[in-house]
């Protein structure tokens, strides 16, 4: 893993304590990958149900609905985007050719957010998985 950016080093580095929140890890965040998470952010907030909540784990941000849905963070020369599954990865390849991608890791340059509908896309698709292990989960 790549080292977190300053933000990062200061809210949530190892020896420090992390974010209390999304809003502090951001303040941490130096430009330009502050704005670009920034726009991150509203585009899993437009696309997450109203119930999904905010959180910092594994001290970087994430959004919880029905458990992990995706979380994003920025480093030292990059942004990443974690759908926290392979498959919603596998799914959009042909939307995220030109991007490094691994199994359930999106990175993208720290000046260039990814498109609102491509996040939009992806936490819907997060959703509806997290929706379907619920659902799984309650009937069993």
């Amino acid at each position: 893993m790549k080292k977190a950016t300053g933000g990062a080093r200061r809210a949530g580095a190892k020896g420090s304590p992390p974010a209390k929140d999304i809003d502090e890890y951001l303040a941490g965040v130096p430009e330009p990958a502050r704005s670009t998470l920034q726009k991150v952010r509203a585009a899993i907030r437009a696309a997450a149900p109203a119930e999904a909540t905010e959180a910092i784990g594994y001290r970087i941000p994430m959004f919880r609905y029905n458990g992990a849905l995706v979380a994003f963070a920025a480093f030292s020369d990059h942004c990443s985007f974690f759908p926290m599954s392979g498959s919603v990865i596998e799914k959009f390849k042909s939307e995220l050719t030109g991007f490094h991608t691994s199994k359930g890791t999106l990175q993208f340059p720290s000046d260039k957010p990814l498109s609102a509908a491509l996040v939009k896309k992806m936490v819907k698709a997060r959703v509806a998985q997290n929706e379907q292990k619920a659902s799984r989960r309650s009937a069993g």
